[in-house]
C-alpha cells in the first residue's frame, strides 16, 4: 500500500482539526516529572514533513514546587511563547500538548494571557493528544474530541510527534537527575552541608570545578579547616 504524501496528510490534519490553513508547522510540549525531582519539559517541531531536531529546546520547570502537572504546563508554554513573541519568530500552524482536558486548559490559560490580538496576531491553534484514549481535544470545541482510526495516517502523526517528544523529555530528565545525583556527591564530605553545597557550586559553577580547586580557593568559601576536608576528599576520591 503506497503511503499518504504529506500534503495528503497535511489536508486530513487540517479537516480533522478545522484548522484555518494547512499545518506546516506543529509544535508539541510536554512536561516530565519524578516524585516531584528535576521537573523538566521538551518542545519538538515537526516541520515541512518532518522532524526539525534543530528546533528542539529543553525547559527546566522554575517557578513550580513539587508535582503540580498543570502550573507546570502554564509555565513552559507561556516561556516558550513569550520569547516567541518577543523575538517575532514565526508562530506554529497548530500547538499540541500532551494530556488531556486540565493540560489543554493550563496551555490556553497560558496563551490567552500573551494577548495576540493586540500584537495584530491570532492565537494558534491549540490541541491536546490524551494517551490513553488516543483522542484530541480541540481547544474551543473540547466537548467534540476527535476520535481519529487507529489505522489513521493522521493518527500516526499525531503519535509520532508525541512519542518523539517523550523520547526527547525522557532524555533530559535523565542528564538533570545524573547532574543532581552527581554533585551530592558533595554531601558526602564532613562538615558540608546543603547550604555550604550550594555556595561551592554556585561560586565555582560544577562539581569539577570544585574538585580541581586548591585549597586556598576553597578557603575564599568555606572555613579553611573544611576547605582541606573537601580538598583531601577530592584527591583520595577523584570524581569521573
Amino acid at each position: 500500500m503506497l503511503e499518504p504524501s504529506r500534503k495528503a496528510i497535511q489536508e486530513a490534519l487540517a479537516e480533522a482539526l478545522m484548522l484555518p490553513e494547512l499545518p506546516r508547522r506543529i509544535e508539541l510540549l510536554r512536561h516530565l516529572s519524578h516524585s516531584g525531582a528535576e521537573t523538566v519539559a521538551s518542545l519538538v517541531v515537526w516541520e515541512d514533513g518532518k522532524m526539525n531536531k534543530q528546533a528542539y529546546r529543553k525547559f527546566k520547570i522554575k517557578t513550580v514546587a513539587g508535582v503540580d502537572d498543570f502550573a507546570s504546563m502554564r509555565e513552559v508554554v507561556l516561556r516558550r511563547y513569550r520569547r516567541v513573541l518577543e523575538e517575532k519568530q514565526p508562530l506554529p500552524s497548530l500547538i499540541l500538548v500532551d494530556g488531556g482536558l486540565g493540560q489543554l486548559h493550563a496551555a490556553a490559560e497560558a496563551l490567552e494571557s500573551l494577548d495576540f490580538a493586540s500584537l495584530g496576531l491570532t492565537m494558534p491553534p491549540l490541541a491536546s493528544i490524551a494517551k490513553r484514549e488516543e483522542v484530541i481535544y480541540l481547544y474551543g470545541n473540547e466537548q467534540e474530541p476527535v476520535v481519529l482510526d487507529r489505522r489513521s495516517p493522521v493518527l500516526h502523526l499525531v503519535q509520532l510527534i508525541r512519542d518523539e517528544s517523550h523520547r526527547f523529555a525522557v532524555g533530559y530528565h535523565r542528564q538533570r537527575r545524573a547532574m543532581r545525583d552527581r554533585d551530592s556527591e558533595l554531601l558526602n564530605i564532613p562538615g558540608v552541608g546543603a547550604q555550604t553545597r550550594q555556595r561551592l557550586l554556585t561560586h565555582f559553577g560544577s562539581l569539577r570545578e570544585v574538585q580541581q580547586a586548591t585549597v586556598e580557593s576553597l578557603t575564599s568559601v568555606v572555613p579553611p579547616k573544611i576547605a582541606e576536608t573537601i580538598w583531601r576528599h577530592f584527591h583520595a576520591n577523584p570524581v569521573q
